[in-house]
């Protein structure tokens, strides 16, 4: 068989592996790098024999170079700067305090567990001490995890994947040259930092010129032009000082995505799929490359090596970055237990295992054989069970509050006097500035902006809220609406009032239809001005709880009564229109009251009188009409 052929076969499986361990791994909601890891292992030399990466030659470092800048540059799209802001002496510490913290911990464990020279160990200490977006990120989203915790595993993950590379080259340098000055070794792994960050900005702005001033290229190109442009700035950083261009990759990823570049999305879109592609044929080649042999022969101390770094150097670590942080202690908790490593990890390690060997270094192999085991046994026993933990310590984000309600009316603003009076942070959006004088009189925050623009929904700080509901008079927008807050922004609740059957026409079963079916939100704006309504609140209790629901489920067929909140387990939420009531629920509603407005006006009763919340007889005593 040609030559040219066998590589291109090897490729082909790598592909096919890779996005089918993909498409796996999202049917059953895995996480995709246990799949990736192990058809890698499978398909390699010590399982069906079908890949053999080292056929690639010199190929297959530089498919993991340009895949690893692509990798490092959609990490760095991600890292939102306000979000970061929040948590930023926790980061500081993580990437600074934290790497050195990891590197000592490491080195004493790998060299007192593991029998390994204190070069070795130091070596592989610098390898682990990152952890790496390719792994966190799709973690976090399934699991959904308080965003607080979320920003912080993702800022770690994304800035500390060029730190920790580049120390590991600073270590690899020190030990092939025989320098063991610590003032070189830092000075060559600032230098690196700082060239690559110069780059990598100047690089950064440069991209975002072209995406806002190039209106000639359509979006497909300037995608095009985006990963030439990355890939010449990684090439020529690296031709200025060796391995900087991990840094450059990171910093132009955030400074293009902090310049407010209209299409930004598309962008992000196009380079997530090219991630996924990345991550896919370089876990699955540098899996198949590992020798299982070479894992068994390092022997117990190096189990119990790995086992140290997880369970003692990672909550050290976070313990003392965030000591003065407003984290409590089940974020705390959580971020001590998630750290798995990634594809950086793999590849340099993998990287390292040649040039030792190269040079007749012994420990080549065994680096290699550690850095997997530990990129094994983090991700599976982490990835396995971190929405477990996270659930056990309540703080997955669907314990967020607060809510962002684009729509100022009468019905918005009932809702939001509810929120903010139990301590929750609350936004309003509209256009009206009539409306929106209404909601400032309530001591309410408001936005006078449309709700369409994206940089609105992150000022007014959707990424941190638990719900958003889109009230507006136009159910088509406010359906538009909750999709795209749903897409980009991803809150736990996402509620819209649309003239739709969400049983039939929601293709998005992320978005929710709010209250009832077809709510005529014009109406009930009506009777809440003329003042013909009531604020009711009844608890569905055991033991009438059938007639109960028969009672409020008559009203809303009739037309009078309208589910607003529900207060379940302490929380406080808007109902969705195909919501399952349960006992010990606690209903809030409105019920239309006809009586004349004279009537109430000669009972003292006015338009700006506040409602009341009540018991009310019509829902709480009357029986169903026969």
């Amino acid at each position: 068989m040609e030559a040219s052929f066998e590589i291109t076969l090897q490729m082909a499986i790598a592909v096919f592996a890779g996005i089918s361990a993909q498409v796996l791994a999202a049917y059953f909601r895995f996480p995709s790098i246990v799949l990736l890891l192990l058809l890698g292992i499978l398909l390699g030399s010590d399982g069906m024999g079908l890949l053999h990466p080292q056929l690639l030659g010199t190929g297959l470092e530089v498919i993991v170079a340009l895949a690893t800048a692509i990798i490092l540059f959609e990490g760095g799209l991600n890292l939102d700067l306000r979000e970061m802001g929040r948590v930023s002496v926790s980061l500081q510490l993580l990437v600074t305090l934290g790497t050195l913290i990891t590197l000592l911990g490491g080195s004493m464990a790998a060299h007192w567990l593991g029998e390994f020279p204190w070069n070795i160990a130091f070596l592989y200490a610098s390898i682990v001490v990152v952890t790496g977006p390719t792994v966190i990120s799709p973690l976090l989203k399934q699991i959904n995890v308080d965003r607080q915790v979320a920003t912080l595993l993702e800022g770690e993950g994304v800035l500390i994947d060029p730190v920790g590379a580049i120390l590991a080259f600073v270590v690899l340098d020190t030990i092939l040259n025989g320098d063991a000055d610590p003032i070189n070794a830092i000075v060559g792994l600032l230098m690196r930092l700082s060239v690559g960050g110069a780059i990598g900005a100047a690089g950064g702005y440069l991209m975002s010129l072209i995406f806002k001033r190039a209106h000639f290229m359509s979006f497909e190109l300037k995608n095009l032009v985006v990963l030439a442009v990355l890939w010449s700035l990684f090439t020529l950083a690296q031709m200025i000082r060796t391995e900087s261009g991990v840094m450059t990759t990171v910093v132009a990823g955030a400074v293009f995505a902090n310049s407010s570049v209209p299409e930004e999305r598309l962008l992000r879109s196009f380079k997530g799929q090219l991630t996924i592609l990345s991550v896919s044929v370089l876990f699955i080649l540098l899996a198949a490359d590992l020798s299982i042999a070479s894992v068994f022969a390092l022997g117990w101390g190096s189990l119990f090596t790995v086992l140290v770094l997880m369970f003692v150097v990672r909550p050290i670590n976070i313990l003392l970055c965030t000591w003065n942080s407003d984290l409590n202690w089940r974020q705390k908790l959580f971020l001590s237990w998630v750290a798995p490593r990634g594809i950086v990890s793999a590849s340099v390690a993998s990287l390292f295992a040649i040039l030792l060997t190269q040079r007749g270094i012994n420990g080549g192999d065994s680096i290699k054989a550690l850095v997997f085991l530990t990129i094994i046994m983090t991700v599976v026993c982490q990835g396995l069970t971190a929405g477990k933990v996270a659930k056990w310590l309540q703080i997955t984000s669907k314990e967020a509050t607060g809510a962002v309600i684009v729509g100022c009316n009468p019905l918005s603003l009932l809702i939001a006097r509810f929120f903010q009076e139990r301590g929750e942070n609350v936004v309003m959006i509209d256009t009206d500035p009539d409306c929106l004088v209404q909601a400032e009189a309530q001591n309410l925050r408001v936005l006078a902006s449309s709700a369409l623009d994206a940089a609105v929904l992150e000022e007014a700080g959707l990424a941190s809220m638990g719900t958003f509901l889109a009230m507006t008079s136009n159910g088509e927008v406010n359906y538009v609406l909750a999709q795209r807050a749903a897409e980009e922004f991803k809150p736990p609740r996402v509620l819209a009032v649309f003239p739709r059957d969400p049983a039939n026409t929601s293709v998005n079963n992320k978005v929710n239809q709010a209250f009832i079916p077809d709510l005529a939100i014009k109406t009930w704006n009506e009777y809440l001005n003329d003042g013909r309504v009531k604020l009711g609140t009844t608890t569905l209790d055991e033991s009438e709880f059938s007639t109960q629901l028969e009672r409020i489920q008559e009203k809303i067929r009739t037309g009078i009564l309208i589910p607003l909140l529900v207060e379940r387990e302490e929380k406080l939420q808007v109902i969705p229109a195909n919501e399952e009531w349960e006992v010990g629920d606690r209903i809030i509603y409105l019920l239309f009251d006809p009586r004349p407005n004279l009537l109430k006006r000669l009972s003292g009763a006015t338009q700006s009188t506040p409602l009341s919340l009540e018991k009310l007889p019509e829902v709480e005593e009357v029986p169903l009409a026969q």
